[in-house]
């Protein structure tokens, strides 16, 4: 698991097989069957980030169709998912 200090941008994430994500008018919920937490996605953008983080190099090139202004929240948001194991490196 990685803790938010360790958090690299720089790498490539995937959403943990053992979580599902159940759309919501706020977002979505995040289940993690492993460890049985849960995380709200409050922002649909976050969704659509996370969902995709597989596609793509890294973290950063992943938020590049993120708004500028908007990424710092972003990456925030995606090292906490980290730390509870939501997403994991590939």
């Amino acid at each position: 698991m990685t803790t938010a200090a360790e958090f690299d941008t720089s790498l490539g994430y995937r959403l943990n097989p053992q979580v599902a994500l159940r759309p919501e008018p706020f977002g979505a919920l995040a289940y993690h069957f492993g460890n049985r937490k849960l995380s709200f996605l409050k922002v649909p953008e976050l969704v659509e980030l996370v969902r995709g983080l597989g596609e793509h190099a890294s973290v950063e090139d992943a938020l590049l169709a993120v708004p500028q202004e908007r990424r710092p929240q972003f990456r925030r948001a995606l090292a906490s998912l980290a730390a509870s194991d939501m997403i994991r490196p590939r």
